[in-house]
């Protein structure tokens, strides 16, 4: 099978905001593979990070150590679409 995308994007984000972040992917366009949209791969996991002083943490402290449970979610577009799909994962919860 022969699939006409040619990107791959992953993004992390938390657990409770997985479904919201997937919806906006699928209705700007990415995940089109064939006849199939909305298509993704998912995988749970935990992710870490710590907060910089010039920083503005949707989630934690600045200066303190988060741990959070997280999905990575991955899926195909291709590039014509690339600027419209960041855009639409930028104005979803909680980036």
């Amino acid at each position: 099978m022969k699939v006409s995308n040619d990107l791959l994007l992953i993004v992390y984000v938390p657990t409770e905001f997985a479904e919201k972040i997937r919806s906006a992917l699928g209705k700007s366009g990415a995940g089109q593979i064939g006849n199939y949209s909305f298509c993704s791969f998912s995988t749970k996991g935990v992710g870490r990070f710590l907060a910089g002083e010039h920083s503005n943490p949707a989630i934690g402290e600045k200066g303190q150590l988060e741990t959070i449970e997280e999905e990575r979610i991955e899926v195909t577009l291709p590039s014509s679409k690339l600027k419209k799909i960041i855009g639409a994962v930028k104005k979803s919860p909680p980036l």
